[in-house]
């Protein structure tokens, strides 16, 4: 059997783009309908990866796996956040059901924020997605040094 029909590839250095082209049929390829279509009415993908789908969500659940998280300990783990994107990312997680919100009656008020059952959930997607992504970091990485390499004249990062 042929490494396409197992699903395990190979890339030569001097490969083309056309010698790195798969047939998906020959690939073990989740069998999902697209949305949008006749007879395939928006199934709410998108309104949800417009949430799950951007990096600063998806790394406050990767946060948040570990257990409960104050504000300043979430933008302290969380490289490169500004206060405002930590505050509007964890406020549209909870208005998502997926982060819950607690404060503290103290003085100062101290807050927290954890993941709901729904928020917990979704770990193991997030997980899956960042096992995939160390697993072929080198091939994208081969991928777009062969693709700069032969388009020079496009910058595309």
């Amino acid at each position: 059997m042929s490494p396409a029909h197992t699903g395990v590839t190979t890339t030569p250095t001097d490969a083309t783009p056309d010698d790195l082209a798969v047939d998906l049929a020959d690939l073990d390829a989740a069998d999902i309908d697209p949305c949008g279509r006749e007879d395939h009415p928006d199934c709410g993908i998108r309104d949800v990866l417009d949430r799950i789908g951007d990096k600063w969500s998806v790394l406050v659940i990767v946060e948040l796996a570990g257990g409960p998280r104050r504000f300043r300990e979430l933008q302290r783990a969380i490289d490169g956040i500004s206060q405002r994107m930590l505050t509007l990312t964890v406020r549209r997680l909870e208005r998502d059901g997926l982060v819950l919100r607690t404060v503290y009656p103290a003085v100062p008020a101290q807050v927290d924020y954890r993941l709901t059952e729904t928020g917990a959930s979704l770990t193991h997607l997030v997980k899956a997605l960042a096992d995939w992504s160390l697993s072929h970091r080198e091939v994208i990485s081969e991928a777009r040094h062969e693709y700069d390499r032969t388009h020079p004249d496009r910058d595309i990062r």
